[in-house]
């Protein structure tokens, strides 16, 4: 049974000092250990498959032996991967986002079947968090300079001009006819806040239907998508429940150590930091996660990581609820309880920092 977490003490926080001394033990071997990754139990032998897509590299696991066609099946799920940074890539020119960027400024352009929909949970998402969530943010990752990975301090008569190409409500997508106009000139979609965690879900349909229901799957560690049970109890067994796999957390200031496990069973989860791009300005810092609403960084918190039903869900969300803080996260996720959220967030003191967690059961987080 789901403990509840009050409003009180997602607020107040929880003192993670204690947490910082603590290494991460057990991570599978080659695995990155600042990142979420599943710890290895010492049970099964992983079969780990990967190639380098979307900038990252993507992973899938499961254990050794029991799948017959496990390996084809990864390399298959992972060629799918490829196939989806052709078509929303906004690095590549042919890409369909690109077509869309150049041409739904003046007509309606045509969009295919899934990443329509897609294209729909982005803007509902927006809605839901008013305006938290936005895939048309471009224009302010241009301004601020981390579209070329060099980062500017704009003015505001920039900021300005280019928070006018800013916002969903710029979108019109016709659900009739599955095409997508922009309302004005200027507007640029990006799916970079959605488009791994998306990936993933694409994934798991080709693997879980075909009978590989035990498995991990990951984008560059930051999205992880859970199915079954890392180490499943032996059929017919008594009580056979499946535990799910357990996935850390990083330490956003202690990046090579872990700061939280959750067990994460038929859910995906990604976490969102914005020391990852950031540059400083006259002693302060800027990082590269974007308020849309105002055009600026987002403060407050250190990291912010979400779970959720799906993998893009849990990609979305996990830039939305460092943008929104512990607050409206908090009431965010009392309304949806399918959705779970630990945010890390600093304090005066410089080794302390406060951790708050909505939606998780207490035998689904462990802070180390």
């Amino acid at each position: 049974m789901k403990r509840k977490t009050s409003r009180r003490e997602f607020l107040k926080g929880k003192s993670a000092a204690d947490a910082m001394a603590h290494a991460i033990e057990g991570v599978l071997p080659g695995v990155d250990s600042s990142g979420p990754a599943a710890r290895d139990s010492g049970e099964a032998y992983m079969v780990r498959i990967a190639r380098r897509a979307m900038a990252c590299r993507f992973e899938v696991r499961f254990g050794a032996g029991r799948y017959d066609r496990g390996t084809e099946l990864a390399v298959e799920a992972l060629d799918l991967v490829d196939a989806l940074e052709d078509q929303m890539s906004v690095f590549r020119e042919t890409s369909d986002i690109c077509r869309i960027n150049r041409t739904a400024g003046s007509e309606a352009v045509e969009v295919e079947q899934r990443l329509f929909e897609l294209l729909e949970l982005a803007v509902r998402l927006h809605r839901e968090t008013g305006g938290a969530f936005d895939i048309t943010s471009a224009p302010l990752w241009e301004v601020w300079g981390f579209a070329r990975r060099s980062g500017t301090l704009p003015n505001e008569e920039q900021l300005a001009e280019a928070l006018q190409n800013v916002g969903c409500q710029l979108i019109e997508l016709d659900a009739r006819h599955k095409t997508i106009r922009f309302r004005r000139p200027g507007v640029q979609l990006s799916l970079g806040s959605i488009g791994k965690g998306y990936a993933l879900d694409r994934c798991a349909e080709k693997l879980v239907p075909a009978g590989i229901t035990d498995v991990l799957i990951h984008g560059g560690h930051s999205s992880v998508l859970a199915h079954g049970a890392q180490t499943p109890s032996p059929a017919g067994s008594p009580g056979s429940i499946s535990t799910g796999w357990l996935v850390g957390i990083r330490h956003p200031l202690r990046r090579k150590k872990r700061l939280a496990e959750i067990r994460l069973c038929d859910r995906a989860l990604a976490t969102s930091g914005g020391r990852a791009q950031s540059f400083v300005h006259k002693g302060r810092r800027y990082g590269h996660i974007l308020d849309p609403r105002t055009g600026r960084p987002a403060e407050g918190v250190l990291s912010a990581t979400a779970i959720a039903p799906t993998g893009a869900m849990a990609d979305a969300l996990s830039t939305t609820f460092y943008v929104m803080g512990p607050q409206k996260t908090l009431d965010y996720c009392q309304t949806r309880p399918e959705i779970a959220a630990v945010l890390v967030c600093p304090t005066q003191h410089n080794d302390h920092i406060k951790i708050h967690t909505a939606g998780l059961a207490e035998d689904e987080l462990t802070i180390l």
